[in-house]
């Protein structure tokens, strides 16, 4: 599955707008990322893509200096059950 950004996402498939699977944020000022929707559909569920999605944003968010605050549940609960990300949260 080949993951592709938009200004306010990172998602699979044609576009944000027929996505099969997407992660969106929020820019919050110069420094902070607000995470605030995750869908994956039916069919890609159980395949570790939601994960792949929040790489993709963290990836970015390190290269760009910025700090993410999860908001959407599975976000949060995925950045909360490892310290992998703990360099791009607020304290």
């Amino acid at each position: 599955m080949i993951i592709k950004a938009s200004d306010d996402s990172f998602y699979i498939g044609e576009s944000p707008d027929k996505a099969i699977a997407i992660m969106t944020y929020v820019k919050a000022g110069e420094k902070r990322l607000i995470i605030d929707s995750t869908y994956v559909s039916d069919e890609l569920r159980g395949k570790g893509i939601g994960e792949q999605l929040l790489k993709s944003v963290i990836e970015y968010a390190r290269h760009e200096n910025k700090i993410v605050i999860p908001l959407c549940p599975y976000a949060k609960y995925m950045v909360e059950k490892t310290n992998e990300y703990d360099d791009v949260l607020e304290n």
